[in-house]
């Protein structure tokens, strides 16, 4: 008899239930600052962004992401006042990360602060996030792995990473997928960086719950938010992890 997805355990299910398990015996875990960089460049096809392959024995393992990671001490930068700066520290320790992971270099000072992405109380190991977006210093060709924490790296159009998702050939965790849906909708790096600078930075503190069709995030204005709820009637503002297909509504407005 064919499966469908409210009775096959796919990989969503699979990792959630794991997070789930690990909050379940050792409650919340602190928030660990983080920073990321999202590296883009134009091609004859298109935006195309710099994605790595995290080693599968260490957090977000066997995933695809973006450039990034903790905030060291030696990050820290200070204003004029001499306090400490957190949105300079974070882009300093972007910055770092590029280099470190990959080789790349990336200036501070034309990086885009877009968002901050905190993760829901389930998950073992909590980045609090701020995300950049810049584009390429330097060639393409310069990009090296460490072979450590990273063991592949690839440069993707963003629908095409997430159409890879679909087919069950990459895995991307959803504050990935959420970046690669708003880059899809330009076709080069000038239109997706206008548009970063003109808004906000959005802010997305998850709540995550499990249903038949894959795990949900949900953000804040969607109507099971508050109580971690997603069978609740009203707006929309989640992401439903189907295993075929990644599914985003927002309908606030």
């Amino acid at each position: 008899m064919t499966s469908t997805p409210s009775d096959r355990e796919h990989r969503d299910h699979r990792r959630y239930d794991a997070y789930a398990r690990y909050h379940d015996e050792h409650g919340a875990t602190e928030l660990i600052p983080a920073a990321t960089v999202i590296v883009l460049r134009d091609t004859p096809d298109g935006l195309e962004t710099l994605m790595l392959h995290k080693n599968s024995k260490i957090a977000f393992g066997g995933m695809w992401v973006f450039p990034g990671g903790r905030i060291d001490d030696a990050d820290e930068v200070l204003d004029e006042d001499g306090r400490p700066d957190e949105l300079a520290t974070a882009a300093a320790a972007a910055v770092r990360e590029a280099a470190e992971e990959a080789s790349v270099t990336v200036d501070p000072d034309k990086m885009v602060w877009f968002a901050r992405w905190v993760p829901p109380p389930v998950m073992p190991k909590r980045f609090a996030t701020f995300f950049f977006a810049a584009r390429l210093e330097g060639d393409a060709a310069s990009v090296a792995i460490d072979d450590g924490e990273i063991t592949d790296h690839e440069w993707m159009r963003p629908a095409d990473a997430m159409a890879r998702r679909d087919v069950g050939t990459i895995e991307l965790a959803p504050p990935t997928w959420m970046t690669l849906n708003q880059l899809a909708a330009h076709t080069d790096v000038a239109g997706a960086l206008a548009e970063m600078l003109a808004a906000e930075p959005a802010f997305y503190e998850t709540h995550m719950a499990r249903t038949d069709n894959g795990p949900v995030a949900m953000w804040e204005g969607d109507c099971g938010y508050e109580t971690t709820d997603p069978t609740m009637p009203g707006a929309r503002h989640r992401l439903t992890m189907a295993e075929d297909r990644y599914r985003f509504e927002d309908d606030r407005s």
